[in-house]
């Protein structure tokens, strides 16, 4: 039988780290590979007692269709927690909660995206995001970055050059896979240069809410004054995953194209994960919860620090993240981490090669190691094998 797929098709193949994931969900393995937040914190008793009030209260409501803009009562509360914590002043008017905030990113490309339009990236950015925004064929231009994030200069020259630039995707906290945040100055320098083209800007913050020291920097929807800047957030890494529950905040005419294209996609996010959510943060005090989930993060964030500088080679060059969930080690240019990879898992250890993270590829000598899921001994016991992996490889 002969079966004739979409030509997008042949832009998703599988990642070729798949089957290292599929390696890294053995027991035995110690994995920093993956984004996963720590399930020993997931707050099961409390969201008991919410799932419990909601069924209770209004279980025939919660068991309906509801509307695809989300639950009015949640968005009200992500509105006032995003000018709480980001300084992002909006309303429930502006935010549509949609399935994850990896739901947001696959809108992004089908809002702005046709075949061969050009998106900007970070270098490197989320794989999440590269694999989402493929399915709609665009050009990837990557703009280089340094331990302050995307380099401002190469931006603009970028786009002074560069025909059909239809959006730009950034993760201004905590990157993925850096964990690098960008400065004030940097923020407000991006903002004046996007304002000067008018580009729609993505900005990922699944993280924001997971510093561990320093000053919060404000997000770059706060700082937009042409309603240009598409924030999206999530409840994926400050409470559960599994609900999968994100938003997307933006402007008016930009949201009801988000709208149209989740009307098409599953129609609405579920009632049922929407209400206990908002009953979850009517019972229970979040920032508490947060405040617990930082204070794990960053002692784990120090033990691998600490195991790094320690064990690792001076070849070795890595990042010292304030906070979110990853730190990005970088290896001589001849070191092909994927091949080391397959090495480490002999070891029982596994990472994330690098070259993933960039949108057009060509560069393995760097690795994405993950500090919210392992406990400590296990934090030491793997970076004292990567290291001695690491200098197995070393000329």
């Amino acid at each position: 039988m002969m079966v004739r797929y979409a030509k997008r098709m042949e832009q998703l193949t599988n990642s070729d780290i798949g089957d290292l994931l599929k390696l890294i969900a053995r027991p035995d393995i110690i994995s920093f590979a993956g984004g996963l937040p720590a399930p020993d914190l997931f707050p099961v008793e409390q969201l008991k007692a919410a799932c419990n009030a909601v069924m209770d209260e209004c279980g025939k409501v919660a068991c309906q269709y509801s509307s695809t803009e989300g639950f009015p009562a949640l968005r009200e509360k992500i509105a006032a927690r995003m000018k709480a914590k980001n300084n992002i002043e909006t309303d429930a008017d502006h935010i549509l909660v949609t399935s994850g905030s990896q739901q947001g990113l696959d809108f992004s490309a089908r809002v702005f995206v046709d075949k061969g339009d050009v998106v900007l990236m970070e270098s490197p950015s989320y794989l999440g995001a590269i694999n989402a925004f493929k399915a709609c064929e665009p050009t990837f231009m990557e703009v280089p970055t340094d331990d302050g994030g995307m380099i401002m200069e190469e931006l603009e020259k970028i786009l002074a050059t560069t025909e059909n630039v239809k959006m730009i995707y950034v993760i201004p906290d905590f990157q993925n896979p850096t964990g690098r945040t960008w400065s004030l100055e940097r923020r407000h320098k991006f903002m004046e240069i996007i304002n000067k083209y008018e580009i729609p800007v993505i900005e990922d913050n699944p993280y924001g809410e997971l510093r561990f020291e320093n000053e919060n920097m404000p997000a770059l929807k706060s700082l937009d004054t042409k309603g240009l800047v598409i924030f999206l957030g999530t409840f994926s890494k400050i409470l559960v995953p599994g609900y999968r529950l994100g938003w997307v905040c933006a402007s008016e005419e930009i949201l009801s194209m988000f709208n149209f294209i989740k009307q098409g996609a599953d129609l609405q996010t579920p009632t049922i994960t929407q209400l206990e959510a908002n009953k979850y943060m009517e019972m229970f005090d979040l920032d508490a919860h947060v405040d617990t989930i930082r204070e794990l993060y960053k002692h784990r964030r120090d033990v691998m620090m600490e195991a790094m500088e320690t064990y690792l080679p001076k070849e070795a060059k890595f990042t010292h993240p304030d906070g979110g969930l990853f730190t990005w080690v970088e290896l001589p240019d001849y070191i092909d981490t994927r091949k080391m990879a397959l090495q480490c898992l002999e070891k029982k250890v596994a990472y994330v090669p690098g070259g993933s993270f960039f949108p057009n590829g060509g560069k393995e000598n760097c690795f994405r190691m993950n500090y919210s899921c392992m406990p400590d001994d296990k934090i030491v016991e793997g970076v004292k094998a990567i290291a001695e992996v690491i200098k197995a490889n070393l000329k």
